[in-house]
């Protein structure tokens, strides 16, 4: 392939970054041929930035829903985590098995369950840097990193132990090793793309839809006089999604587990917040995206593919696919930081016409990317801080398991009722200390191969001898809380048990019951 030289452009500070003799771009730093040095910085500070946001308070917030699924699947035995995804969730499988690797070696504590997120965050931010580096220039990719990690949404799934940090770190390092390859092609470069799409894939198939954007870069090379762009980047692509293909074939037929997710207009209109985790950040990061638009020229399209065509494609289907949620779409904040970096940074170099006109104007440039920076974080540090406080919503089944640990007796039983997978969460919470015996389990979760157990069918052989029992229900809203169990069950515990102890905690009441 003919190497393209870009013709000679004038030397104005606002001159569309990433053009010029690669000698020029050398000095300037600009468009990812600066010295390593640059490459460091631009990556170390972002990076160092978020993990100072994400690592304290790491293990405070207690567990979710979600995150006991991550513990209960990564802590199967290989023969029960092969018979789970057998039936739901294979989509997440390289995700559970290295987390089982992970739990093996450094334990299930809540901080352990999620320093491999806090660490793919900070990875994320670095690669912000790099990307913007490559793109614009040092300065952007800087500032688009540290805005990203200090995204309150940034630090709450920095802080879960789900995959979504995994796959922003993947979709940004797909797109950096896209632009590698296309500035110096070779074998290596597209096969390293291809990993990392296939990464990309495994980490959360939503992420995929970066690919659009990517689809961009290669028609400027293309435009450019790229002859082999086209078919190095279909080849790429292709390898990538072939990797991937079984998983998808067989999660296709999985998508019944995510049919609860229905989307309505408010959830659209709530988008920003949800997505950035408070509505002062979103505005802010999204209107300034927009203007930044205007900034990105050639790399216009490609983020504005990336910010914007995710959600869209995944709120017009979300009634057959139900993927329109802002967790699965945190890989798009790192396109918003990029427009709103470029954006920024433009205007500062309008007001830098070049040092041989004094070092006002570059001192006036440099206040406004700090004052930016500074504002924005001022905006965003108390959303950081409710990142970091357990859910409103979900509930307190710490607590609950420390009152029954505080209160139980030898040969007491357990029961569950609720929709908020209590015998899951219960599980972890007491998985360190003697828990009373699931008195109701018939066949265990392992067995059915999934994440639900079998409750008995004859519940008054299975409470036979059992004198003292410690209900969990996740029933609010003023409701019984025995409403939706089994009729059997129900009916017995009402007629041979009373209950004696209460304990009401947020969203889950803890009753102990004595055989009457």
């Amino acid at each position: 392939m003919t190497a393209y030289t870009p013709p000679a452009a004038d030397t104005t500070a606002d001159r569309e970054p990433g053009t010029g003799t690669r000698s020029e771009r050398r000095r300037t730093g600009a468009a990812g041929d600066g010295p390593a040095g640059s490459a460091w910085l631009a990556f170390l500070l972002p990076a160092l930035v978020a993990l100072a946001c994400v690592v304290p308070g790491l293990g405070d917030r207690q567990l979710w829903r979600d995150e006991h699924a991550t513990w209960w699947a990564s802590s199967l035995s290989w023969h029960d985590l092969g018979l789970l995804i057998d039936h739901i969730d294979v989509v997440f499988t390289p995700y559970y098995a290295a987390m089982h690797l992970w739990i093996t070696v450094a334990g299930d504590s809540p901080t352990m369950l999620r320093v491999p997120e806090a660490a793919a965050t900070a990875v994320s931010a670095g690669l912000i840097g790099l990307v913007g580096r490559r793109m614009f220039a040092v300065r952007t990719g800087l500032l688009a990193g540290l805005l990203f990690a200090v995204v309150p949404s940034v630090t709450r799934y920095g802080q879960e132990a789900r995959p979504y940090a995994f796959a922003t770190m993947f979709a940004l390092l797909a797109t950096l090793l896209l632009l590698r390859a296309l500035d110096r092609p070779g074998l290596k470069p597209w096969t390293l793309y291809a990993l990392a799409v296939a990464a990309t894939g495994f980490s959360h198939l939503v992420a995929m839809s970066v690919l659009a954007g990517h689809l961009w870069l290669v028609v400027l090379a293309k435009r450019r006089g790229d002859r082999i762009a086209g078919y190095a980047f279909a080849g790429a692509v292709l390898l990538g999604l072939s990797i991937t293909f079984p998983m998808v074939a067989q999660g296709s037929g999985q998508s019944g587990q995510i049919a609860w997710n229905v989307t309505t207009t408010k959830d659209l209109t709530d988008f920003p917040e949800t997505l950035f985790g408070s509505w002062t950040t979103g505005a802010l990061v999204m209107g300034l995206g927009l203007i930044g638009l205007l900034a990105a020229r050639r790399y216009a399209v490609l983020l504005a593919a990336w910010a914007v065509l995710p959600p869209v494609l995944t709120f017009l289907t979300a009634n057959q696919l139900h993927l329109f949620l802002p967790r699965y779409l945190l890989f798009t904040i790192p396109a918003w930081t990029l427009l709103v970096a470029a954006g920024v940074t433009r205007l500062a170099g309008r007001l830098e016409p070049g040092a041989r006109r004094g070092a006002g104007p570059q001192v006036l440039g440099a206040v406004l990317v700090t004052a930016v920076v500074a504002g924005y974080a001022y905006v965003a540090w108390p959303g950081i801080a409710d990142a970091k406080k357990d859910l409103p919503t979900e509930p307190d089944y710490r607590a609950a398991a420390d009152v029954v640990a505080a209160g139980q007796r030898s040969g007491d039983g357990m029961v569950f009722n609720g929709g908020m997978s209590e015998r899951r969460a219960m599980a972890y919470e007491l998985r360190d200390r003697k828990a009373p015996k699931d008195v109701l389990m018939e066949w265990t979760p392992q067995q059915n191969g999934g994440y639900g157990a079998t409750e008995c069918s004859r519940p008054a052989r299975c409470l036979a001898g059992v004198d003292r029992i410690w209900l969990v229900s996740s029933i609010a809203d003023g409701r019984p809380p025995l409403t939706g169990m089994n009729e059997k069950t129900a009916a017995l515990l009402d007629k041979d048990f009373k209950a004696v102890r209460t304990v009401k905690l947020n969203h889950v009441l803890v009753r102990v019951l004595e055989r009457a």
